[in-house]
């Protein structure tokens, strides 16, 4: 599998592993688990999660799964908006590391704008750093225009920006991705399956059979056909893990591309940020 390049030069694999919705059914606890230990094994061994997702829980199911296998690992969570002052960043953060049994984090996201100063969170952000609880820090669901506030806050040392992207919501081609290009920053991309809306679109599946594979799998190919694009579906379950890895196999040609583009077509204007 490709690897992708932060700023810092951390590189990770194009293809990683999401946890949304996971830690939410106590009785699906052990399967996801496995699930993620499973993907790691395939090699997408960076796994985003949040203090968000189930209230903690995705965090408990992510900490089971790295138990005595954290090094070679790369963690990802995120601070809630409301919690983003300089000292509850910090709590926050200490709180996701107790529930993942990790002494640090390694990319800490600023979940979406909120109403904190945006120093603030950053001054919450370099002093974990500076504690060694996370190694690197960055945003999620911010703009093009918020983008430029975070730098304009002192944050340059920001390391990506998690975004809605799939090939039925491209709108960020149009600015975001170009400015965070222009940046050296590599976008995360979520929901990159539309939470399964994508799953059986007739040009997607048509696409998939001339790679002896399926719409999902074509729909992440086309996620992380760009070099600086990271792609985190979740999958709850080994069968969904390994097709999602056999994505990073798929080489879609001009001729399915140029047929994407006919299904979804790129933007042609700026468009306000879509999010789930």
């Amino acid at each position: 599998m490709k690897d992708v390049r932060f700023p810092a030069g951390d590189s990770v694999p194009a293809l990683g592993l999401g946890t949304w919705h996971m830690g939410q059914d106590p009785s699906h606890f052990n399967a996801e688990v496995a699930a993620l230990r499973h993907g790691m094994e395939l090699g997408m061994t960076l796994i985003d999660t949040a203090e968000m997702y189930a209230d903690g829980g995705a965090e408990q199911v992510v900490g089971a799964a790295i138990k005595g296998r954290r090094e070679g690992l790369f963690i990802v969570s995120k601070v809630l908006p409301h919690h983003a002052s300089a000292a509850g960043t910090i709590a926050a953060c200490e709180q996701s590391l107790a529930r993942l049994g990790s002494d640090y984090i390694d990319l800490y996201l600023l979940h979406w704008p909120g109403q904190h100063a945006l120093q603030e969170s950053i001054r919450g952000f370099e002093t974990l750093q500076q504690a060694g609880k996370i190694r690197h820090y960055g945003i999620s669901n911010f703009d093009a225009a918020g983008l430029h506030d975070v730098i304009a806050a002192g944050g340059g040392n920001c390391q990506t920006n998690q975004l809605l992207y799939n090939p039925s919501r491209r709108g960020i081609e149009f600015d975001t991705l170009v400015e965070m290009a222009a940046l050296n920053m590599p976008l995360m991309a979520y929901s990159p399956l539309q939470q399964g809306g994508l799953i059986g679109h007739p040009v997607l599946t048509e696409i998939g059979r001339r790679h002896d594979s399926d719409a999902a799998a074509v729909a992440l190919a086309w996620a992380i056909r760009r070099d600086d694009v990271i792609a985190i579906p979740k999958a709850g379950d080994l069968g969904h893990v390994r097709a999602n890895r056999a994505a990073a196999e798929i080489v879609l040609s001009a001729a399915d591309l140029a047929a994407i583009d006919d299904a979804f077509p790129p933007p042609t204007r700026r468009q306000h940020l879509e999010v789930l």
